[in-house]
């Protein structure tokens, strides 16, 4: 199997809980998991961590940009990173649930 075929995306839930939301402005992007409908946050069921990874414009490169790791009940999973996005074409965000699996989201830029 591979790990590709684990990764779900909005086709499979409609971007409630899991499919991380991506907001980028001037040189910050933002990666937020339950930002329309929150997702729980206990010790059973609860996001592990939330990863970014960009795509270099001119070398197609994939680049892992920052990654950021939650404990359960207190953190919010959301993700903060400055870069310069004029450097990239696409960004991609993953995030893992402890009962849900892996979900991503992505933008081109």
């Amino acid at each position: 199997m591979e790990f590709g075929s684990l990764i779900k995306n909005a086709s499979v839930e409609g971007k409630e809980k899991h499919v991380p939301v991506i907001e980028l402005s001037a040189t910050t992007v933002k990666v937020i998991v339950g930002k329309d409908v929150a997702h729980p946050n206990t010790v059973e069921h609860h996001i592990k961590w939330v990863r970014l990874f960009g795509v270099k414009k001119d070398t197609k490169q994939l680049v892992d940009i920052a990654s950021a790791e939650f404990g359960p009940t207190y953190a919010k999973p959301v993700l903060v990173a400055e870069l310069t996005a004029s450097d990239f074409s696409e960004l991609i965000a993953l995030e893992y649930c402890n009962i849900h699996g892996v979900w991503e989201n992505s933008i081109v830029l």
